[in-house]
């Protein structure tokens, strides 16, 4: 039966936030202590930043190194940052070459080489190796510390060679087997090994590898891993040697990272990289910003259409009541449709020169949706107002659909082939442009239905 005493966070927090205020660290010890390693983490993630290192310093070092494994990067480098420079050695040392090169991309360039400098000769150059792949690409994400085999050894010489590397390599599940140039022949799993005759040879019982090249996009080659279910996939350099493993837990982290970057930049934001407690009010103003001045400035194209027609309105007011409908259905299509795509381009289903093909088919769904809206739309308003301006709502919802739809679809593949984020082209944009591009449509079919 676990005797584990239940601990309640919200009560936990404000025991430690009033307990750390005056000063009383035996308190907060005794606070912490029964809370399990979850609830620290959710813990230290919603403190203010000098409490956070306040209860940090007073867990023990297995547990803190396990807590600080677990949190964000962000939040990583905003607990080294309150720490001291002896207890952020050790933590650094502690930590695998990819973990600290996740922390490293959140720290300032001018600590990285003072953290280096306290690692060992060994730790330093796997490190460094790491580091020195551009950043995005898989290289930079990888592990250095692995167990590779011999096709040629035998069975009982592999599994030897994965005991003695126990306790330095990160993954011993999915073992690489070279050749004597280093090439990649094969992967062999330790069950496999576990399963088959100790005098067998290594090249008997492996089986074909999925190998990505350290250069490739981060993304890319963990969508390789998870998509093909995969523990580990050997990474290889430009001359097909390999250089490290990308892990099944790296590779999911890459794509939670990814993930987050798109939905908040779909969504007209910056991605915060840590949790929302604990992103200071300052970080969360110069998230959004930045986009709210950019869509600002995209809807004085709005108002600059509503001033050109301004003639039209006069004479025909009744249009005015309809605006917000038709920009608001051409932007939500644009949205939709954008974000189909820009999943389809994360998951690989389509590629930039598929763009025909997508511009095609978003046509095709704007236009089947813009009917049954303009149908909709067009004998509704043609029964409360008259025929003539059911007939510009449905004329105008057919063409503002099929546009907005056929723009979402097409804008994140070329976001994509000019090796920009397609999250960046997405939502915020498409929005503008549709609102302001729809309005004209509008007010041409009106100036042509209605004679004006």
């Amino acid at each position: 039966m676990d005797s584990t005493p239940i601990v309640d966070l919200d009560d936990l927090l404000d025991t430690i936030q009033n307990r750390v205020a005056k000063g009383d660290l035996a308190a907060v010890l005794d606070a912490v202590t029964p809370a399990s390693t979850d609830q620290l983490v959710a813990l230290v993630t919603r403190l203010a930043l000098k409490q956070r290192a306040v209860v940090y310093r007073l867990l023990p070092k297995d547990r803190a190194l396990d807590v600080f494994e677990r949190l964000s990067p962000g939040l990583q480098g905003d607990l080294i940052r309150g720490l001291q420079d002896s207890e952020v050695a050790a933590i650094f040392s502690d930590l695998d070459p990819d973990d600290r090169v996740w922390l490293l991309d959140e720290l300032p360039a001018a600590v990285a080489p003072r953290l280096l400098h306290g690692l060992s000769e060994t730790e330093r150059q796997l490190t460094a190796g790491v580091l020195g792949y551009p950043k995005g690409s898989v290289g930079h994400r990888m592990t250095p510390e692995y167990v590779s085999v011999r096709s040629e050894s035998s069975v009982e010489l592999a599994l030897r060679r994965v005991h003695d590397r126990l306790d330095d390599a990160e993954t011993v599940y999915t073992l690489p087997v070279l050749d004597d140039a280093r090439h990649v022949v094969g992967v062999v799993s330790l069950r496999d090994l576990l399963r088959a005759n100790p005098d067998a040879v290594v090249g008997d019982v492996m089986r074909p590898a999925h190998v990505v090249t350290a250069y490739r996009e981060a993304e890319s080659g963990a969508r390789v891993c998870t998509g093909l279910r995969l523990l580990a996939v050997p990474v290889v350099d430009k001359e097909a040697r390999l250089v490290g493993m990308l892990t099944i837990d790296d590779a999911v982290r890459i794509l939670e990272a990814e993930e987050t970057e798109d939905a908040a930049r779909q969504g007209g934001v910056e991605p915060l990289r840590r949790p929302y407690f604990a992103t200071p009010i300052h970080s969360l103003v110069t998230s959004r910003i930045v986009w709210l001045l950019v869509l600002a400035v995209g809807a004085t194209l709005t108002v600059q259409v509503l001033s050109v027609f301004e003639a039209t309105l006069e004479q025909v007011t009744v249009l005015a009541l309809f605006v917000p409908l038709l920009i608001g259905t051409g932007g939500n299509t644009g949205n939709q449709a954008a974000t189909t795509v820009t999943r389809a381009l994360a998951l690989g289903d389509v590629n930039p020169p598929d763009l025909p093909r997508v511009l095609a088919r978003e046509l095709g769904v704007g236009v089947a949706l813009g009917a049954l809206l303009g149908l909709l739309g067009g004998i509704i308003t043609a029964t409360i107002y008259e025929p003539r301006i059911g007939l510009v709502i449905g004329l105008t919802l057919l063409a503002v659909c099929s546009m907005a739809a056929t723009i979402g679809g097409i804008m994140p593949m070329i976001a994509r082939a000019l090796r920009v984020d397609p999250a960046v082209f997405s939502n915020p944009f498409i929005t503008t442009f549709v609102d302001a591009s729809g309005l004209v449509i509008y007010f041409l079919i009106a100036r042509m239905v209605l004679q004006i």
